[in-house]
């Protein structure tokens, strides 16, 4: 049976083939995930289906804490952005909190246009349009239509990390205990991931201990995310 003929019975079926192998490979794998979690990264992106951010972390269940919404707009009323960062900051103690945008997106490509789309996505998208419009300038020099889509993306995500930065709880955890905050745009077209370079890295605030030289370490089971504060990479295991 195609995917494209029952999409949901074929990926029940492809869960059942991938816990089965996951169990196989490593048969404590699944029971110590079951007695909690222990997240170094809180990750606020965009619910875009092609933006699954442990799969292009190359990390595996329990490494990443996650919010996502339509065009990763962070709010600081919104409610449910404001608990998750409280959660994974107060409770789960995360070492970073990664804002990610990314290329050919929907909610950039919407707010570019001076369309209405209809119901709370006009709503939502407000920001996005009051990025674009006190941009309009430079966005409109862009020719090239998917460029400015991606600069767009960026200016959100800069703007987005503002709002993180005047974030009480994680003014605290930076102040604290060197909590790093990032911000990433994911290029779909290659896969790879770019540090846009604002967020504590920018701002000169506390990085990591001293220990690690502003090096840390996000170890999953077929990789490692390695921070530095000049970027971040991936090395395969």
């Amino acid at each position: 049976m195609g995917i494209s003929e029952d999409s949901f019975v074929y990926a029940l079926s492809s869960n059942q083939a991938w816990a089965g192998y996951k169990a196989h490979q490593n048969p404590d794998f699944f029971p110590r995930l079951a007695t909690g979690q222990s997240p170094e990264i809180l990750w606020l992106g965009c619910s875009d289906s092609r933006c699954p951010e442990t799969v292009i972390l190359g990390l595996q269940p329990g490494d990443v804490f996650v919010h996502r919404n339509i065009a990763n707009i962070i709010s600081p009323t919104d409610i449910n952005t404001s608990a998750v960062i409280e959660y994974a900051i107060d409770q789960l103690r995360v070492k970073h909190v990664v804002l990610c945008g990314h290329s050919a997106c929907g909610g950039a490509a919407a707010a570019l246009s001076d369309q209405r789309i209809g119901g709370v996505l006009d709503t939502w998208l407000t920001p996005l349009k009051a990025i674009r419009n006190a941009n309009k300038d430079e966005l409109m020099a862009i020719r090239d239509e998917k460029a400015r889509i991606v600069r767009l993306a960026e200016l959100n995500v800069e703007a987005g990390i503002k709002v993180l930065m005047a974030n009480m709880t994680i003014q605290e955890a930076i102040r604290d205990r060197g909590l790093q905050v990032h911000s990433t745009l994911f290029d779909i077209g290659s896969g790879r991931i770019r540090d846009l370079g604002f967020g504590t890295a920018k701002g000169g605030a506390k990085r990591g201990s001293s220990a690690t030289n502003g090096t840390d370490v996000v170890r999953g089971n077929h990789g490692m995310l390695v921070f530095r504060s000049d970027g971040a990479s991936m090395h395969v295991q």
